[in-house]
Protein backbone atom coordinates (compact mmCIF):
# COMPACT_ATOMS: atom_id res chain seq x y z
CA UNK A 1 0.00 0.00 0.00
CA UNK A 2 0.92 3.50 -0.47
CA UNK A 3 0.17 5.69 2.67
CA UNK A 4 0.16 9.45 3.16
CA UNK A 5 0.72 10.24 7.51
CA UNK A 6 0.46 13.92 7.64
CA UNK A 7 1.83 14.78 11.13
CA UNK A 8 4.26 11.77 10.92
CA UNK A 9 7.12 12.93 13.06
CA UNK A 10 4.68 13.83 16.12
CA UNK A 11 4.97 12.22 19.24
CA UNK A 12 1.47 9.93 18.05
CA UNK A 13 2.67 9.99 14.56
CA UNK A 14 6.10 8.64 14.56
CA UNK A 15 5.48 5.26 16.05
CA UNK A 16 2.28 4.94 13.69
CA UNK A 17 4.83 5.71 10.85
CA UNK A 18 7.55 2.78 11.85
CA UNK A 19 4.42 0.52 12.19
CA UNK A 20 3.24 0.87 8.13
CA UNK A 21 6.66 1.42 7.06
CA UNK A 22 7.48 -2.49 7.64
CA UNK A 23 5.13 -3.07 5.32
CA UNK A 24 4.28 -0.42 3.10
CA UNK A 25 5.59 2.62 1.18
CA UNK A 26 4.90 5.66 3.68
CA UNK A 27 4.76 9.34 2.23
CA UNK A 28 5.12 11.92 5.33
CA UNK A 29 3.43 15.36 5.05
CA UNK A 30 4.10 18.20 7.33
CA UNK A 31 4.47 21.95 7.87
CA UNK A 32 8.21 22.21 9.09
CA UNK A 33 9.60 18.36 8.22
CA UNK A 34 8.53 15.28 6.23
CA UNK A 35 8.72 14.39 2.76
CA UNK A 36 6.07 16.42 1.57
CA UNK A 37 5.28 20.30 2.81
CA UNK A 38 1.63 21.04 3.80
CA UNK A 39 -0.10 23.52 5.64
CA UNK A 40 -3.24 22.24 6.21
CA UNK A 41 -4.72 25.72 6.78
CA UNK A 42 -4.38 26.15 3.17
CA UNK A 43 -6.23 24.40 0.84
CA UNK A 44 -4.26 25.24 -1.92
CA UNK A 45 -1.22 23.58 -0.31
CA UNK A 46 -3.07 20.74 0.41
CA UNK A 47 -3.88 20.40 -3.49
CA UNK A 48 -0.01 20.72 -4.21
CA UNK A 49 0.22 18.32 -1.64
CA UNK A 50 -1.57 15.64 -3.76
CA UNK A 51 -0.47 16.19 -6.70
CA UNK A 52 2.88 15.43 -5.48
CA UNK A 53 1.83 11.80 -4.25
CA UNK A 54 0.08 10.66 -6.93
CA UNK A 55 -2.66 7.82 -6.60
CA UNK A 56 -2.77 6.85 -2.58
CA UNK A 57 -4.23 3.74 -0.95
CA UNK A 58 -4.72 5.47 2.62
CA UNK A 59 -4.25 8.72 3.98
CA UNK A 60 -3.95 9.57 7.48
CA UNK A 61 -3.76 12.92 9.36
CA UNK A 62 -2.29 12.96 13.04
CA UNK A 63 -2.21 16.86 12.83
CA UNK A 64 -3.25 20.20 13.28
CA UNK A 65 -3.83 22.78 15.86
CA UNK A 66 -6.10 24.45 18.05
CA UNK A 67 -5.96 27.29 20.97
CA UNK A 68 -5.93 26.24 24.42
CA UNK A 69 -6.81 29.40 26.63
CA UNK A 70 -9.37 30.32 29.14
CA UNK A 71 -12.41 30.90 27.58
CA UNK A 72 -12.57 34.48 28.69
CA UNK A 73 -9.70 35.32 27.06
CA UNK A 74 -10.32 33.58 23.36
CA UNK A 75 -10.72 36.07 20.80
CA UNK A 76 -12.79 35.27 17.81
CA UNK A 77 -9.57 34.90 15.66
CA UNK A 78 -8.17 32.60 18.74
CA UNK A 79 -10.99 30.24 17.91
CA UNK A 80 -10.18 30.49 14.14
CA UNK A 81 -6.71 29.23 14.41
CA UNK A 82 -8.94 25.66 15.17
CA UNK A 83 -11.11 26.30 12.86
CA UNK A 84 -8.99 26.82 9.85
CA UNK A 85 -6.22 23.83 10.63
CA UNK A 86 -7.63 21.45 12.78
CA UNK A 87 -11.07 21.29 11.59
CA UNK A 88 -11.16 22.57 7.81
CA UNK A 89 -7.78 20.92 7.43
CA UNK A 90 -9.14 17.70 7.70
CA UNK A 91 -12.22 18.35 6.26
CA UNK A 92 -10.48 19.31 3.07
CA UNK A 93 -8.09 16.45 3.21
CA UNK A 94 -11.67 14.70 2.55
CA UNK A 95 -12.85 16.81 0.08
CA UNK A 96 -9.64 16.57 -2.35
CA UNK A 97 -8.09 13.39 -0.81
CA UNK A 98 -11.41 11.42 -1.57
CA UNK A 99 -9.85 11.99 -5.87
CA UNK A 100 -6.22 10.82 -5.53
CA UNK A 101 -7.56 7.53 -3.92
CA UNK A 102 -7.36 4.05 -5.59
CA UNK A 103 -10.81 2.84 -5.20
CA UNK A 104 -11.45 1.40 -2.03
CA UNK A 105 -9.13 3.33 -0.18
CA UNK A 106 -9.47 4.88 3.29
CA UNK A 107 -8.88 8.12 5.00
CA UNK A 108 -8.67 8.34 8.83
CA UNK A 109 -8.60 11.60 10.68
CA UNK A 110 -7.65 12.64 13.93
CA UNK A 111 -9.46 14.37 17.25
CA UNK A 112 -9.27 13.53 20.96
CA UNK A 113 -11.37 12.46 24.60
CA UNK A 114 -11.78 16.56 24.13
CA UNK A 115 -15.07 15.61 22.17
CA UNK A 116 -16.78 13.65 24.54
CA UNK A 117 -14.89 15.31 27.86
CA UNK A 118 -13.92 18.52 27.63
CA UNK A 119 -11.23 20.56 30.05
CA UNK A 120 -10.92 23.65 31.34
CA UNK A 121 -9.21 26.04 28.42
CA UNK A 122 -10.71 23.81 25.93
CA UNK A 123 -13.54 25.29 24.91
CA UNK A 124 -12.09 25.79 21.40
CA UNK A 125 -10.19 22.82 20.66
CA UNK A 126 -13.47 20.75 21.75
CA UNK A 127 -15.27 22.66 19.95
CA UNK A 128 -13.62 21.74 16.51
CA UNK A 129 -12.60 18.05 17.60
CA UNK A 130 -16.86 17.69 18.13
CA UNK A 131 -17.81 19.32 14.89
CA UNK A 132 -14.77 16.39 12.91
CA UNK A 133 -16.85 14.02 14.65
CA UNK A 134 -19.98 15.16 12.83
CA UNK A 135 -18.22 15.27 9.86
CA UNK A 136 -16.73 12.07 9.45
CA UNK A 137 -20.45 10.29 10.42
CA UNK A 138 -21.94 12.53 7.14
CA UNK A 139 -19.37 12.22 5.32
CA UNK A 140 -19.13 9.05 5.11
CA UNK A 141 -22.42 8.15 4.17
CA UNK A 142 -21.72 9.62 0.85
CA UNK A 143 -18.24 8.27 0.12
CA UNK A 144 -17.76 7.23 -3.02
CA UNK A 145 -16.06 4.18 -5.03
CA UNK A 146 -15.46 2.18 -1.78
CA UNK A 147 -13.77 4.91 -0.06
CA UNK A 148 -13.84 4.60 4.06
CA UNK A 149 -13.03 7.65 6.13
CA UNK A 150 -12.71 7.38 10.36
CA UNK A 151 -11.12 9.36 12.86
CA UNK A 152 -9.55 8.41 15.25
CA UNK A 153 -9.96 9.89 18.91
CA UNK A 154 -7.21 9.25 21.89
CA UNK A 155 -7.09 9.83 25.40
CA UNK A 156 -4.20 11.09 26.86
CA UNK A 157 -0.84 9.04 25.42
CA UNK A 158 1.39 7.92 27.67
CA UNK A 159 4.04 9.87 25.89
CA UNK A 160 2.25 13.11 26.28
CA UNK A 161 0.81 12.07 30.06
CA UNK A 162 3.38 14.10 32.31
CA UNK A 163 2.84 17.81 30.18
CA UNK A 164 -1.40 17.27 30.07
CA UNK A 165 -2.17 14.64 33.35
CA UNK A 166 -2.97 17.86 35.51
CA UNK A 167 -5.42 18.80 32.98
CA UNK A 168 -6.96 14.90 33.12
CA UNK A 169 -7.63 13.84 36.80
CA UNK A 170 -8.69 10.57 36.99
CA UNK A 171 -7.34 9.66 33.53
CA UNK A 172 -5.10 6.63 32.77
CA UNK A 173 -3.09 7.20 30.15
CA UNK A 174 -3.06 5.12 26.60
CA UNK A 175 -0.12 3.01 25.78
CA UNK A 176 1.50 3.99 22.35
CA UNK A 177 0.40 0.36 21.14
CA UNK A 178 -3.00 0.98 21.73
CA UNK A 179 -3.12 4.31 19.91
CA UNK A 180 -0.85 2.68 16.72
CA UNK A 181 -3.81 -0.14 17.11
CA UNK A 182 -6.96 2.60 16.29
CA UNK A 183 -5.64 3.27 13.43
CA UNK A 184 -4.40 0.25 11.97
CA UNK A 185 -8.01 -0.27 12.87
CA UNK A 186 -9.53 2.56 10.53
CA UNK A 187 -6.87 1.94 7.64
CA UNK A 188 -6.61 -1.98 7.52
CA UNK A 189 -10.17 -2.59 8.60
CA UNK A 190 -13.88 -2.19 6.87
CA UNK A 191 -15.14 -0.10 9.02
CA UNK A 192 -16.82 3.10 7.55
CA UNK A 193 -17.47 6.37 9.28
CA UNK A 194 -16.67 5.39 13.13
CA UNK A 195 -15.19 7.49 15.62
CA UNK A 196 -12.54 4.96 16.91
CA UNK A 197 -12.58 5.99 20.41
CA UNK A 198 -9.28 5.35 22.93
CA UNK A 199 -9.71 7.06 25.84
CA UNK A 200 -8.68 5.65 29.90
CA UNK A 201 -11.23 6.38 31.77
CA UNK A 202 -13.15 3.31 33.81
CA UNK A 203 -15.70 1.76 30.75
CA UNK A 204 -14.10 4.30 28.17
Amino acid sequence: MKILIIGGHGTIGAPVVRHFAQQHQVIIGGRTSGDIPVDLADSQSIETMFETTGLLDAILCIAGEAKWAPFKDLSEEDYYIGIRSKLMGQVNLVRIGQHYLHPGGSITLSTGILADDPVVQTASAAMVNGGIHSFVQAAALEMERGTRVNVVSLGLVEDAYDHYKDYFPGLNPISMHKAVNAYIRSVMGKNNGEIIRVYGYAGL
